[in-house]
């Protein structure tokens, strides 16, 4: 399974970014090798416009399985991002990307649909 966090920096004890489209990084944590890796994602956080499913796009093509963020994508991310079969949690805005894991394998974090 391979999780994407959106933060404010680029480590793994980074402050979560509350939101989706507005993170300045992406940290992706893949379960099975325990391996981390961290994505820039400047150009879409600065958009004036549209960063929610240039976001979620950008989400696809790394392949994310779970996003674990603040307040989530807005509609058309979310849709987006469920053809995919991806799953949102939300509700990580206020943590470090290490206290989101634990919230998230605890099951604290709350499972976003748009159904």
């Amino acid at each position: 399974m391979t999780l994407a966090f959106t933060t404010k920096e680029p480590s793994w004890d980074s402050m979560m970014e509350a939101r989706f489209g507005r993170a300045e990084y992406v940290v992706m944590y893949d379960e099975q090798s325990g391996g981390i890796t961290i994505h820039n994602n400047a150009d879409i956080a600065n958009q004036e416009h549209g960063a929610g499913p240039k976001m979620a796009q950008a989400m696809a093509d790394l392949k994310a399985d779970v996003i674990i963020t603040g307040n989530g994508p807005g509609a058309n991310a979310l849709a987006v991002l469920e053809k995919m079969g991806t799953t949102i949690f939300v509700g990580a805005g206020e943590l470090t990307v290490s206290n989101a894991y634990k919230a998230y394998q605890e099951n604290r974090l709350e499972k976003l649909s748009s159904h």
